[in-house]
């Protein structure tokens, strides 16, 4: 690693609070997207991407999730193979990402990072499935599934009563337009805190009236959100019997 690389790890494991057990050396890894990897400035010095911990980590959040849903709550296996698919997906690892700041810690090409690769759903889901991988193979397992309960909690509950789900902005879509024949817009209403930390609210209107507000980490989970409530709002005034969970 060099000064610069080394700096920005110790203070990635500062901040995200990771047990001190850590490698520095793998939480580098982690934090190193294919991008700068294959960056004409670093090609000649074969680093390793974290494609290969994101693989692992992504086996690792399965067991943690499944292990927890198994333990805590009596559901079905259907209801906890569906809890588990939103736990684990993209949108809500990059949620997670976004809050704990790990966007600030991504190493990436100039070129990505121009393009706004900090904020892009994949890269930052994945990034957060290398951070527990490293974080598993460092540790061992029962650190790793701590830190994942710690910051995961929330979502996990949500996910199990029915309060998240993947896609409510098609679903509100699919009312609108067999009701009015019209289509939602989405409106930002503000974005606030500092660049690291930045949380977004988004309301979401059909007709100039507003049908929900959502707030997340990133302006497409608060429109999710902000779907959820419309698509529940929508349903009640029409005397829709839908089920959109």
């Amino acid at each position: 690693m060099t000064l610069q690389e080394e700096q920005t790890v110790k203070k990635a494991k500062n901040d995200l609070l990771l047990p001190p057990c850590v490698k520095e050396s793998l939480l580098f890894e982690a934090l190193c997207h294919k991008s700068y990897v294959f960056d004409s400035e670093n090609i000649q010095r074969r680093l390793d991407s974290n494609e290969r911990l994101e693989f692992l980590g992504d086996a690792v959040l399965e067991l943690v999730i499944s292990e927890f849903l198994y333990n805590n709550y009596y559901l079905s296996e259907g209801e906890m193979s569906k809890a588990r698919a939103i736990i684990g997906s993209e949108i809500i690892l990059a949620e997670v990402a976004l809050k704990l700041g790990l966007d600030d810690f991504i190493f990436l090409s100039k070129g990505e990072d121009k393009q706004g690769g900090r904020r892009k759903k994949s890269i930052l889901s994945d990034a957060m499935e290398a951070l527990f991988a490293c974080i598993y193979m460092s540790c061992g397992y029962e650190k790793t599934k701590r830190y994942i309960i710690k910051n995961m909690k929330e979502y996990i509950e949500n996910a199990v009563e029915g309060n998240i789900f993947l896609d409510y902005k098609t679903k509100l879509q699919e009312l609108t337009q067999e009701k009015t024949k019209k289509l939602p817009e989405y409106v930002l209403l503000s974005a606030s805190g500092p660049s690291h930390m930045k949380r977004y609210k988004v309301a979401v209107k059909l007709d100039d009236e507003i049908l929900g507000i959502g707030e997340g980490f990133s302006k497409k989970f608060a429109e999710q959100l902000a779907a959820k409530i419309a698509c529940e709002k929508f349903l009640n005034s029409t005397g829709g019997n839908d089920d959109i969970d």
